[in-house]
């Protein structure tokens, strides 16, 4: 199984939404990193995204985006086969 990065925040429905369809799929962890208790983590996440909202998702170093982003690569059939390499 892929390794998953997330940054997100405590009250954040798109990370929870992302949380549930990456764990429809079968992904049992999610390394969270939580940019509302961590400053500098925002910093680094808007460094590697360029992009300032939650959530910002990476599959095994490769950026995804946010849940939309993520949901469309579902959509697409795109997401499986990243998930299980």
């Amino acid at each position: 199984m892929a390794k998953i990065l997330m940054y997100s925040t405590a009250v954040c429905p798109y990370c929870i939404a992302a949380e549930k369809l990456l764990k429809s799929k079968g992904v049992e962890q999610i390394e969270k990193v939580r940019i509302d208790l961590e400053p500098a983590r925002k910093t680094e996440m808007i460094e590697r995204t360029g992009r300032r909202t939650v959530p910002q998702i990476f599959i095994d170093e490769r950026h995804i985006g946010g849940f939309d982003d993520l949901s469309a690569l579902d959509r697409s059939g795109g997401l499986v086969p990243l998930l299980t390499n």
